[in-house]
């Protein structure tokens, strides 16, 4: 049976445009377009301005660790430390608000996410230990320093301090506009920068971009950096939004940015994904979530769906896509 569902899937037909695989791309729009209508019509709330703007808001943090997660993936490798991170500079950031000014505390937390990624990043690429070594025990490490700055959750009184999180331009969170500037900027580094292009020739054979001049090692850490750097932001967007920063706050937010990776199509072996795809996959992911917690279904069970879909997609990947 198994045999015949992957010879069924190589059959599968590819849409191919200009030399462009858009197989992936209409997969996801008739996915999304699928949930969009199941939720309209057996929820009243999903289409309320208050139920559309909390979507948006709450796609940010996954939305800046999945494009964080991705570079990293693109590479061969795997950031484990992201939920930690996001702890360390959301709290970091609301305790220092009542002693700098809000966008000092702000870059402060980005520039703890930056640092956590550049010690990732070198561990991995100047002594080539094991990603999943290195991030685990910088997910331990990271966690302990939110701890020891704060054991009890900060609330910043300062009313500006929300702003970022809560405010509006139009219809649209200040903060989704945000995290959309990151995925903008970010396909364009990866598809149309040496630098971007590199980061993904390594995760398909580094040996052979070592062999063509280019820095393996500066680029595997530049990719650990964005990856620390966007886990920077997403704790300091969202100790905004919820008005609160708690050490313990991030738990498994590692497995929705790697989920929605995984969704877009990433290899994890390395060398494959695609910026708008894993843009899909946390829209597909939020959206999921969003009709569960409609549905009153409990949390748990998210965690369960989500690493049911991981596996599933994995699977897909594996199957061959000629008979």
């Amino acid at each position: 049976m198994i045999g015949q569902l992957s010879k069924a899937a190589g059959r599968f037909p590819r849409l191919v445009v200009g030399g462009r695989d858009l197989t992936l791309e209409v997969a996801f729009t008739a996915l999304i377009l699928l949930l969009v209508a199941v939720a309209a019509t057996t929820s009243d709330t999903f289409l309320t301005q208050t139920n559309i703007t909390n979507v948006l808001k709450q796609m940010v943090t996954t939305g800046l660790l999945a494009f964080g997660m991705l570079v990293v993936i693109l590479t061969g490798g795997i950031d484990l430390s992201v939920g930690s991170v996001v702890a360390l500079s959301g709290i970091l950031t609301a305790g220092l608000v009542s002693g700098l000014p809000i966008p000092v505390a702000m870059g402060v937390g980005i520039i703890a996410g930056l640092a956590a990624g550049l010690v990732n990043g070198t561990l991995v690429a100047r002594f080539a230990l094991a990603p999943f070594v290195v991030t685990l025990a910088s997910l331990t490490t990271v966690r302990g320093l939110a701890f020891v700055y704060s054991e009890v959750p900060i609330a910043p009184e300062d009313p500006a301090f929300f702003t970022l999180g809560s405010a509006l331009l139009g219809p649209i969170p200040v903060s989704t506009l945000i995290m959309l500037v990151v995925f903008v900027a970010g396909g364009v580094f990866l598809s149309r920068t040496p630098a971007g292009r590199s980061i993904i020739a390594i995760g398909g054979n580094a040996e052979t971009v070592r062999l063509a001049g280019i820095n393996v090692r500066r680029h595997v850490i530049l990719a650990y950096a964005i990856s620390g750097a966007c886990a920077g932001l997403a704790g300091v967007i969202l100790a905004s939004r919820v008005g609160i920063a708690q050490p313990s706050v991030g738990v498994a937010f590692e497995l929705d940015a790697i989920a929605a990776c995984v969704i877009g199509g990433a290899s994890l072996a390395g060398g494959r994904g695609s910026v708008r795809a894993t843009f899909g996959g946390v829209l597909v992911l939020v959206l999921i979530n969003n009709l569960l917690n409609l549905y009153g279904v409990q949390s748990f069970w998210q965690q369960v769906l989500k690493g049911l879909i991981i596996i599933a997609v994995i699977l897909v990947q594996r199957t061959p896509r000629s008979t």
